[in-house]
């Protein structure tokens, strides 16, 4: 089986496993937090992982070049959980905020401005806030739209919700 892998795919296989490591101290940590900070816990594995992707980084194999490069341009970002267990893995929960606007985009066959863009972004915002606040969108921008007509001061939009 190893011979049919090759240099590259040993090559890849070492950055995921580093790769790996590096996760499955991150999820131990949101656990038990450790005595000392990951980063120093796990500087060889985080040094070994950017030295494979400068010696790589020009490669001529799609996936390995891609991979080293995307690592040397975005490695403070990608290893920010290492510092900070408790932060996400992934961009998952942004990308599914902005879902739901892209859908209503699509259908809408967009804006006919740059002010109706606006418009549309800010709504957008304020209803996801809400929803994620727990608080009633609708209600919110009706007592909104409410104070504007009355030239009242405008209510600030509903608080974060304290846990119990």
């Amino acid at each position: 089986m190893y011979a049919l892998i090759g240099a590259v795919g040993f090559l890849i296989l070492e950055m995921e496993g580093l790769m790996k490591t590096l996760m499955a101290a991150i999820y131990a940590a949101r656990i038990e937090p450790p005595l000392e900070g990951l980063r120093i816990r796990y500087a060889a594995a985080i040094e070994r992982l950017r030295q494979l992707c400068e010696a790589y980084q020009a490669d001529d194999h799609k996936v390995l070049g891609s991979v080293a490069r995307e690592f040397l341009c975005e490695g403070k970002v990608i290893l920010r959980p290492v510092d900070e267990p408790n932060l996400s893995l992934t961009n998952n929960a942004p990308e599914q905020a902005l879902r739901h606007g892209v859908v209503a985009r699509y259908l809408s066959h967009d804006t006919r401005s740059e002010e109706g863009s606006r418009a549309f972004a800010l709504l957008a915002s304020v209803i996801e806030t809400c929803r994620r606040r727990e608080a009633c969108a609708w209600r919110y921008l009706g007592t909104l739209i409410e104070a504007a007509r009355k030239g009242l001061e405008l209510p600030a939009i509903p608080a974060i919700p304290v846990a119990a």
